[in-house]
């Protein structure tokens, strides 16, 4: 089985949402990195403490993260086995393909799905070392889509 390891949020004020879900719920947070993904600069962070997290990132409206003038969901992330297997899934089964990226040097794709109002990000299961080391140093490995079982 697998299951998502993270949802995304977008916002236009990355330091005010952290404070107001640490004040409403609780969480604790990874200090924010800043970034720069083709022509789009952004800040982001994850919660601390384990899979489901929550990402948030603050950007200037356009680009793989649409309009982030107003606080909104964005996506699902789920591991991929195979990201190429399933970004061919995902388009073949009528979910499109709104971003890669992979032109960049970056192992995820979103695709869109209308019924959730947002998209589901595939990550490819090699960058999850990675991602453990950046933002939860002590966590576990989490599940994958096996893409195999899927075809």
């Amino acid at each position: 089985m697998s299951t998502f390891y993270h949802v995304c949020f977008t916002t236009p004020d990355l330091t005010a949402t952290m404070g107001d879900l640490t004040r409403s719920a609780g969480l604790t947070w990874q200090p924010p990195v800043e970034g720069r993904l083709a022509d789009w600069d952004y800040r982001m962070a994850f919660t601390a403490g384990g899979s489901p997290f929550i990402e948030l990132i603050e950007t200037d409206p356009g680009g793989p993260w649409g309009d982030t003038s107003t606080p909104g969901f964005h996506h699902l992330g789920f591991w991929t086995s195979d990201l190429t297997a399933g970004r061919t899934r995902l388009n073949s089964q009528g979910y499109p393909e709104a971003f890669s990226g992979c032109p960049y040097g970056r192992a995820f794709a979103y695709h869109r799905l209308n019924s959730l109002g947002g998209h589901i990000e595939l990550v490819d299961l090699t960058r999850q070392s990675a991602f453990l080391q950046n933002w939860n140093p002590d966590g576990q490995p989490m599940p994958a889509i096996d893409e195999s079982s899927l075809a």
